[in-house]
């Protein structure tokens, strides 16, 4: 069966900002999570798993092999500091993937052995400074369903402690029509936008093939006890992609299905019930 395709960029999801073309709501409250959604059977009943893949962009060859080989319902985070990602976002389009823009907010042992760039939303930064940057990184790619709080495999703990700075980086993607990802297993649900929580990384201790199968057991039996379960892997590593590739192959068998990030998303866990 072919993949669906996503759409390309809606002209009239996009603001024209400082910082260049960031999503905005369209007519009638249009937002992107709709838009650039991948089609999914909501009847089918089968536990779900969800997959993002980060670091997408950084190596050309990592990401094409990625978008080649592994299930169109896995679901892409992009860098912002990738140098030239539209061949990858149309290659991925085409192939119905649904993608996310990395945040790179401060990680914890921030400096030299974990440094998220020289656009990464920091605590030392006012909200307003944070929510420029904010816009830098959703403008590096167009057509993303939403925002995950992670760049490679640091994932903004230090960031994810001020509450206040983080809820206001969910409330602008709210207002933005986008959705956003929480990288660390065991943090909150987001508060202040739609999404959901990371259950397993799956790419640590290491990239190997052997433990990047031993943690998606882990989310096969999250999935079944819970109905759905989402791993993150931060980098298109080969061992990484390999293993993905060969995990997808008899999943159907197994009675699982990979559903993209859209088909996981819960409510803001601060909206009113």
């Amino acid at each position: 069966m072919a993949d669906p395709t996503i759409p390309p960029p809606d002209p009239l999801l996009l603001e024209r900002t400082r910082q260049g073309l960031v999503p905005q709501l369209g007519p009638e409250g249009r937002t992107s999570i709709r838009t650039y959604a991948r089609a999914f059977d909501r009847e089918d009943r089968r536990p779900r798993i969800g997959i993002i893949l980060g670091g997408m962009g950084l190596n050309a060859q990592h990401s094409e092999d990625a978008i080649r080989r592994l299930p169109g319902a896995v679901t892409l985070a992009f860098s912002p500091y990738a140098t030239r990602p539209e061949p990858l976002l149309e290659r991925a389009r085409a192939r119905g993937m649904e993608m996310l823009s990395a945040l790179p907010l401060e990680p914890a042992g921030f400096g030299a052995r974990a440094d998220p760039g020289d656009r990464a939303l920091l605590t030392g930064l006012s909200i307003g400074e944070n929510l420029e940057r904010l816009d830098w990184a959703l403008a590096r790619i167009q057509g993303q369903v939403g925002a995950i709080g992670a760049e490679g495999s640091m994932r903004g703990e230090r960031f994810a402690q001020n509450a206040d700075l983080l809820a206001s980086v969910q409330t602008i993607l709210t207002q933005r029509g986008l959705l956003y990802v929480e990288p660390r297993p065991g943090g909150p649900q987001p508060a202040r936008a739609f999404g959901r929580a990371v259950d397993v990384v799956l790419d640590e201790p290491s990239p190997t093939r052997t433990e990047v199968m031993r943690r998606l057991a882990e989310l096969e039996v999250l999935a079944t006890q819970n109905g759905s379960a989402l791993g993150l892997a931060g980098d298109p590593v080969p061992s990484v992609v390999a293993a993905l590739e060969a995990w997808a192959l008899t999943l159907e068998e197994r009675g699982f299905v990979v559903a993209p990030i859209t088909v996981l998303l819960r409510r803001p866990a601060d909206s009113p019930r």
